[in-house]
């Protein structure tokens, strides 16, 4: 019997890893998955080594005004903002908060719209009518103007951001799980889970999500990109992360007053963003290939 058992759960590790190796083996056809999975990478480097490199309150937020607007150099790579801090350090360290605030966003709305997909495709009925009635409620609102409500009961923090930032991007995971579910939830092996007595939120989580996971994947890596642009968006107009903190959006909002002299000082945050958003598409869209069985040979 135990010999059954562990040539079971070795059987499920081998199929485990020989997917995960077939979805690998497809990425990485894709030239612009793997461009933008360095990107990402280099990104994650930066956030993690910024705090090793540069001190937060000397390097990052500390006025220097005698060095004040000074162009690209030696010195200082991307020159100084109108405060005497140093750009390119500002720009590095803010990698920190733009990756965080999405990533957190992100998994917010999936955690809150994964749930409520679910159970709306599973349960059907006046509940899923209530859920869907109320995610086309959220769907007709800008998500910007929506997040800006959101702040602006909460309060400015990066906290509040990153719950404001998830709420807007909720109703996308609402509308794909529900679909997914949808497609799956008459199959035949979730009938005999139910028949064998199988609880119902035990048939969601092992039979019908590990089913839908890959659509959800992909609409997670996009939806990070778009999260990045609305929290800089967010603290371009004053309601994200609390000055002097170093955020992309905040950076773009501070130096647009001199962008016609020392257009450097929105040059090289714009970059930034674009990059991140860039290769976060990139990958999602390498990771939709990967993942549909259509383009599998």
């Amino acid at each position: 019997m135990e010999a059954v058992i562990k040539q079971k759960t070795i059987s499920k590790q081998y199929k485990k890893r020989s997917a995960l190796g077939a979805i690998w083996r497809q990425l990485r056809k894709n030239k612009g998955a793997i461009i933008g999975l360095v990107l990402v990478l280099f990104l994650i480097i930066m956030a993690l080594i910024s705090p090793l490199i540069f001190d937060y309150k000397a390097d990052i937020t500390a006025q220097n005004l005698q060095e004040r607007l000074q162009s690209p150099s030696a010195a200082h790579w991307f020159g100084t903002d109108d405060m005497g801090r140093d750009v390119f350090a500002r720009v590095m360290y803010g990698t920190r908060y733009s990756l965080a605030v999405g990533v957190v966003a992100v998994l917010i709305a999936l955690a809150v719209g994964v749930t409520l997909g679910a159970a709306a495709g599973y349960v059907g009925g006046v509940f899923e009518n209530i859920i869907m009635r109320v995610c086309d409620i959220f769907s007709s609102l800008p998500s910007v103007l929506l997040a800006i409500a959101v702040v602006s009961a909460m309060g400015k923090s990066t906290v509040n951001l990153m719950i404001a930032v998830g709420i807007a991007s909720m109703a996308p995971f609402v509308r794909i799980t529900r679909a997914a579910v949808l497609t799956v939830r008459g199959e035949e092996y979730v009938e005999s889970a139910r028949a064998i007595g199988m609880q119902e939120g035990k048939i969601v989580l092992t039979h019908i999500l590990p089913n839908c996971v890959s659509q959800i994947i992909v609409q997670a890596t996009l939806r990070v990109g778009q999260a990045i642009i609305a929290a800089a968006q967010l603290s371009f107009l004053g309601l994200g992360v609390p000055a002097p903190a170093p955020e992309w959006g905040s950076m773009l909002s501070a130096g647009r007053s001199y962008i016609r002299d020392y257009s450097y000082l929105t040059l090289y945050p714009g970059l930034a963003i674009m990059l991140a958003v860039l290769s976060l598409n990139l990958i999602g869209d390498g990771l939709r290939d990967a993942l549909d069985p259509k383009l599998k040979r």
